[in-house]
């Protein structure tokens, strides 16, 4: 059994043997959570389920499993049933049943000798157990050899032996767990990163069924695409001007199965997401970087061959409005780190290069027509690169012409990892955040109205904008590709919109800016999201707040009668002393921290409303009509 083993940190007293403790399995997890699962908030919390799920999904790619479902339950805890083969219940050589021993114990399963699976996701064997390490409480059910077993674990350890407490006429297995708060800082499942996860591996798992339920809301999906990642591509480039069909690769080779799925459209942005065995490497890796290679080099041999005067393009040049799923199945998949977000495999790079670059060459041989509109658009980005290099040379020369803008009220700290920067909606909520804030770590930039579309407007027109002038000039470290994360003034860049649709729209306009021109800012963590109150409830002389229609209900049930409730339309109907106290004040206030993945949905949300595809913006108003609310109140 692997143990983690603590020295006792002070170093005054004496050092003997006693001073050495020896933790258990489950004793390590949980002393130290993030080790195994990136840390103790929501994306820490999430990574439980995927566990479980990408467990389901194993089974899937092993050819047993067609059907998973995912609940959130009301008390907070959420489950994942299966109809694959069921985890082994058999009598483990250790003396215990095998399923017990894959719930209690740090590198222990099926997944080792390549057997059981071909490939999967799980590769160290510490999925379920760290699960149940983390858990307040975890349920297993295993239908298996004709019979329901059962068995009940509290915070990583069985409060009953496995029992068989039914007959079965299926396998599969279900699993549910509640996190553990003594572990969390956040312990609600959000429906929209596991409804966003689950479409992912659908889109995936062609033809694998994933269904999600939601208790506490009755919302139900399912998902389910029989034409893979092909659709995935379809679906990022929806309401984009595209240049030709979803070109789909796949192939084989020393092991590795590749499949890819790519796009072009008529856009200055690249969006490439690449997956090992199902699990989002979003720092790349090596299945990146043989496709990159692979497709810089088939467009450059077309084109020498095709292309009068053809001078060879760069991959930057290439991948501008790139859309591209890449998805490898690596039977001993090597990652950086237990949350596997990058791929290390050298054999893949060479497997995924050869089959992009073969596969991509012969699609643009067939296909000349659209291969000349592929060249012709890496073409114009190479020459936009060159002229976008001698503008910023000139902005260079320039740069004092950035100065503070004058509706800068800036803080007086001249530390930046304690310094902030509120970004306003509005003059009025402006001048009361002015008046809230504490001066002395607290900035606050008022913009007013909407910020200009960058979906439409290039780089050049959006840095003619006023508001995009102010908001770069005083976060003071450039944009586009000469941003520099080193020079920025303040550790947190703070939106701060209205709770009503047009608050909304802005905040997507401000993330698709700072997606497209300022990434490294979310990258490192330091883009939040203000939540301000929705309500304000008064009984007699106490005041309490909501910040969503369930805290409401829960506030309301608490007083009970005789209360007054007033629903806040905008920051400015609310005086300093409230806003500081409610938004404002580090003590009390809640701020959500804008990722990646945050980013990329507004991004692809922005491109739908505000693209040039009518149709695109139609169906998706016509399908989510319905869980639009409280627009007027």
């Amino acid at each position: 059994m692997k143990s983690d083993v603590k020295v006792a940190e002070d170093q005054k007293s004496e050092y003997s043997a006693s001073h050495i403790e020896v933790l258990g399995d489950i004793e390590a997890v949980r002393k130290r959570p993030g080790m195994y699962i990136g840390g103790v908030g929501v994306r820490g919390l999430h990574h439980l389920l995927w566990e479980i799920v990408d467990n389901s999904i194993d089974e899937a790619l092993a050819g047993y499993c067609k059907n998973i479902k995912v609940t959130l339950h009301k008390d907070g805890s959420a489950s994942v049933e299966d109809d694959g083969r069921g985890i082994p219940t058999e009598m483990h050589e250790l003396g215990k049943p095998a399923l017990e021993i894959v719930l209690t114990k740090l590198h222990a399963g099926g997944k080792f000798d390549r057997k059981a699976y071909r490939v999967s996701g799980g590769l160290h064997g510490v999925g379920l157990s760290v699960v149940n390490a983390l858990s307040e409480w975890l349920e297993v059910r295993v239908w298996r050899n004709g019979k329901e077993y059962y068995q009940r674990y509290e915070r990583g350890v069985p409060v009953e032996p496995l029992k068989v407490v039914g007959k079965a006429d299926r396998t599969g297995t279900y699993i549910r767990f509640k996190p553990d708060e003594e572990i969390f800082e956040v312990t609600e499942f959000s429906w929209e990163i596991v409804s966003q996860r689950l479409r992912e591996l659908a889109y995936l798992n062609k033809g694998v069924k994933l269904e999600l339920y939601d208790e506490r809301t009755g919302e139900r999906r399912v998902y389910c695409y029989e034409d893979g990642i092909v659709g995935f591509v379809k679906k990022l480039n929806s309401g984009k001007p595209v240049l030709h069909d979803v070109i789909y690769l796949s192939g084989e080779k020393s092991g590795v199965i590749v499949e890819v799925a790519i796009q072009f459209t008529d856009t200055d942005v690249e969006r490439a997401l690449f997956f090992a065995n199902n699990i989002n490497t979003v720092e790349g890796g090596t299945h990146a970087a043989g496709f990159r290679a692979g497709l810089t080099r088939a467009i450059n041999e077309f084109g020498k061959k095709h292309v009068k005067k053809f001078k060879p393009l760069t991959g930057v040049d290439i991948r501008e409005g790139l859309t591209a799923v890449v998805s490898v199945k690596v039977p001993e998949p090597q990652f950086e780190g237990q949350t596997k977000t990058k791929l290390t495999n050298s054999e893949v790079r060479t497997a995924v290069d050869s089959i992009v670059y073969s596969g991509m060459l012969e699609w643009l041989e067939e296909h000349p027509n659209e291969a000349i509109k592929i060249i012709e658009k890496c073409v114009l980005a190479r020459k936009a690169r060159e002229a976008a290099k001698r503008a910023r040379e000139l902005v260079r020369k320039k740069k004092e012409g950035l100065t503070l803008p004058g509706k800068l009220a800036d803080c007086s700290s001249k530390r930046p990892e304690e310094r902030e920067l509120f970004i306003v909606e509005g003059e009025s909520a402006g001048g009361s955040a002015k008046q809230a804030r504490d001066r002395r770590f607290q900035a606050i930039l008022p913009i007013r109205g909407k910020i200009i579309n960058v979906e439409k407007a290039g780089m050049n027109r959006a840095m003619k904008n006023e508001e995009i002038r102010a908001i770069v000039a005083a976060i003071g470290a450039g944009v586009g590709k000469d941003f520099d994360i080193t020079k920025v003034r303040y550790r947190r860049v703070i939106i701060m919109t209205d709770a009503d649709v047009d608050g909304a729209h802005i905040r997507t306009l401000l993330l698709t800016f700072f997606y497209r021109y300022m990434r490294p800012l979310i990258e490192s963590g330091y883009l939040y999201i203000a939540q301000p109150p929705l309500y304000r409830i008064k009984k007699g002389k106490k005041v309490y707040y909501a910040y969503s229609d369930r805290e409401l209900e829960d506030v309301l049930k608490r007083l009970g009668d005789k209360v007054e409730v007033q629903r806040y339309k905008g920051l400015g109907e609310m005086n300093p002393e409230q806003l500081w106290e409610t938004t404002m004040n580090p003590e009390n206030r809640y701020l959500i921290q804008v990722t990646i993945e945050d980013a990329k949905k507004a991004d692809e949300l922005f491109s739908i409303l505000m693209g040039e595809d009518v149709e695109a913006r139609r169906k998706f108003i016509v399908e989510h009509s319905k869980e639009v609310k409280n627009l007027d109140i």
